[in-house]
């Protein structure tokens, strides 16, 4: 595996998982893979769990690992093609690049959507240009448009607890004080689709997701009925996706707070959510805090999400 920005990049799911399972029950297995090997993270953006997990899952593998803040310790880097660097932005993307990727084997990149021009957001300038001139294999460790690592760990923590084949899976909008991108929501939809889950997506007009994400699943804009007969409840904010409301917030309808009304109208459903989270903004306390919450092991399923990814990466050097 070149790169991880997709579903489409994992090849049979259900493979994928039966790997991540076994990597789960055995972490140390493969410690040689990653020996004299180097992994380079590097951060546009903030991160707590990302950052652990992925640099916990290299070690592993054996690996040596570099972390980069961009914005803390390092020139600040030019992204366009074509503009007059007077400002105060050092250094261009395209000759650090090659130089990031010449001292290290494999790349992780996490840069968010700057929410102001959905077409730039989109063509996911700055991981396709690290996957364009590095010369090395790069995984998105969150991209504009998809968290593809929070989606492969939402998968196996939903495989682990489901206690049927196909389960109905609900994705909710909930509100938030501010605009979020698309990636986590865009990502969690694709991947459960791929898994042949029941997936239904909703929230308020006006926050429908690009369809380029959301094939396969049905929206339902009638919370009630969307929430009759879960199994999982994944929690999420997003601001709008749509023509020149992107990256907008249209509501803060505090109505949309999953709460224990909320979870009562499901089938006795499990909470997900990728944290950090608002409380008693996305959900209560109660919710979060409930024996059906699956959060904190969503969370430590970060590890084994990169974990895979990683291996097969190095196995493909």
């Amino acid at each position: 595996m070149k790169q991880f920005t997709s579903v489409a990049d994992i090849g049979d799911l259900r493979k994928a998982v039966a790997e991540a399972l076994e990597i789960k029950a055995n972490r140390f297995a493969h410690t040689d893979l990653g020996r004299n090997r180097t992994l380079l993270m590097i951060f546009f953006n903030s991160s707590l769990r990302t950052r652990l997990s992925t640099q916990k899952a290299a070690m592993n593998l054996g690996m040596n690992v570099m972390v980069l803040d961009v914005n803390q310790g390092a020139w600040k880097l030019e992204t366009e093609r074509g503009v007059i660097m007077d400002g105060d932005k050092a250094e261009h993307l395209l000759e650090a690049i090659p130089v990031m990727g010449s001292y290290c084997d494999l790349i992780g990149v996490r840069s968010f959507a700057g929410l102001k021009d959905r077409d730039e957001d989109y063509e996911e300038r700055v991981v396709g240009q690290f996957i364009k001139y590095s010369g090395r294999p790069v995984f998105s460790m969150e991209a504009a448009t998809g968290h593809p690592l929070q989606a492969f760990a939402d998968i196996i923590t939903i495989e682990e607890h489901k206690t049927k084949e196909r389960p109905k899976v609900v994705l909710t909008w909930a509100p938030h004080p501010k605009a979020l991108p698309q990636a986590v929501p865009n990502s969690f939809a694709q991947w459960s689709v791929a898994a042949g889950y029941d997936v239904v997506i909703t929230h308020p007009e006006g926050y429908e997701l690009s369809p380029e994400f959301t094939a396969g699943a049905t929206i339902e804009y009638d919370r009630a009925k969307a929430f009759e007969g879960a199994d999982f409840v994944y929690a999420k904010n997003w601001s709008a996706y749509a023509g020149d409301n992107y990256g907008k917030v249209l509501s803060t309808d505090r109505s949309w707070t999953v709460d224990d009304a909320t979870m009562a109208m499901t089938d006795n459903a499990y909470f997900m959510h990728c944290l950090p989270v608002r409380r008693n903004m996305i959900v209560t306390d109660s919710v979060i805090e409930s024996p059906r919450s699956l959060v904190i092991p969503e969370a430590a399923n970060r590890e084994i999400s990169a974990q895979t990814v990683i291996k097969r990466m190095l196995e493909s050097l």
